[in-house]
């Protein structure tokens, strides 16, 4: 049998092995606790850094976008200026081939006067040379028959007066016609410049053309998602909204300017062409499209709806070449991806009147114009006022 003492010991020892058995385990448990929370914060880190690299990504990719859309907006440009500048050639190429016609038939008609003129010259002078020649003084002295005398003065008197009006309008005719022959070359000489200028614009047009295709590859590639092509839109309609409330807070009230409220359903389409996106129909994730996509030919004339002065002729971000035409009582109608502005701002238009080109401005990826009409900032559906 044990003694107290002997089983006090035993006891003892059997507390202290259990206690480092637990402590052991404690340890145990801490540590893989420390290497997990270690793994955690690796992690973590790893993860922190892959967003913080993407955020840059994204960072520089958009700037990479805003750098490209300002060479598209410069392309943009370059190419509404060069358009605007031929077909501002082509119509002093068309007045100069006016001038020309005129004065060809100035010239045939000058140099018809002329033979006529010469052929009764030369029937005058052969009667003159027929009829011989006579001295004056003899004939005056002759008073046999003065009343014969004083007739042949009388007759030659008339005709030496006929020979000099003819002379004088022959001369007459000889001066104009070489009018006629000096402005003639030089209309001419115009039309040769105004020709191998045209030649040069058109040159250049094809070089910024090639060049704005390039600017839209490369901006085509680093468009975009879904989520970022709706983020672009919602900022490029903010923007739109924006310089549209700035400019109707502008906006002076002109005379005649009496809105279209009146005119629904009775104006003209700015453009013929098929409408290829309605108002109100998708446009991308919530977005609405807040006018109407006329889809026509590059190069077609852009119609004002309705007299109104111009509000606003410039690139805008995702519009290209945009025109504001204000009709007044709070009436606007706006035309966007041009390919040239034909009028500036302040200019008066009336209905009908050519304002701009139909191009694909602004990065359109097909040839055509947006046409939006707003009442009071707040777009209204196009088909309610055109026919």
């Amino acid at each position: 049998m044990l003694s107290v003492s002997q089983f006090f010991t035993g006891f003892t020892c059997i507390g202290l092995m259990i206690f480092f058995c637990s402590f052991n385990v404690s340890a145990q448990a801490d540590s893989t606790t420390d290497k997990n929370s270690a793994k955690t914060n690796k992690q973590l880190n790893e993860i922190q850094r892959a967003i913080n690299a993407q955020k840059q990504n994204l960072s520089n990719a958009n700037v990479k976008i805003g750098d490209l859309e300002q060479q598209l907006k410069k392309d943009d440009v370059a190419i509404g200026s060069i358009i605007k500048g031929i077909v501002e050639t082509d119509k002093n190429l068309k007045s100069v081939r006016q001038k020309l016609v005129q004065l060809t038939q100035e010239k045939q008609q000058f140099e018809l006067a002329k033979r006529q003129q010469e052929q009764v010259l030369a029937k005058q002078l052969r009667a003159a040379y027929s009829a011989g020649h006579h001295d004056y003084l003899k004939l005056i002295l002759n008073q046999k028959k003065s009343s014969n005398v004083q007739r042949t003065i009388t007759h030659y008197q008339y005709l030496n007066a006929a020979r000099i009006n003819e002379i004088e309008e022959f001369k007459s005719t000889i001066t104009k016609l070489n009018d006629v022959e000096v402005q003639y070359q030089s209309q001419a000489e115009q039309l040769a410049q105004l020709t191998e200028s045209q030649n040069q614009q058109k040159q250049i047009l094809e070089l910024s053309k090639t060049k704005q295709k390039q600017t839209l590859v490369a901006l085509n590639k680093k468009l975009l998602t879904a989520k970022q092509k709706l983020t672009k839109l919602e900022q490029e309609e903010k923007t739109l909204v924006a310089l549209l409330k700035r400019m109707a807070a502008d906006a002076q009230a002109a005379e005649n300017l009496v809105g279209l409220s009146k005119l629904k359903r009775k104006l003209s389409w700015p453009v013929k062409g098929r409408i290829s996106h309605s108002f109100g129909s998708s446009k991308q994730g919530y977005l609405k499209w807040k006018g109407v996509f006329l889809s026509a030919p590059i190069g077609r004339q852009v119609k004002t709806i309705h007299n109104g002065t111009i509000l606003f002729s410039d690139w805008l971000n995702g519009y290209g070449l945009v025109s504001v035409v204000d009709h007044g009582d709070g009436y606007m109608s706006l035309y966007g991806h041009n390919q040239a502005l034909l009028k500036s701002v302040g200019d008066r238009v009336e209905a009908g009147e050519p304002i701009a080109l139909v191009g694909q401005s602004g990065g359109q990826a097909k040839s055509g114009l947006y046409f939006e009409i707003r009442h009071i900032g707040k777009a209204v559906n196009p088909k309610l006022w055109c026919k």
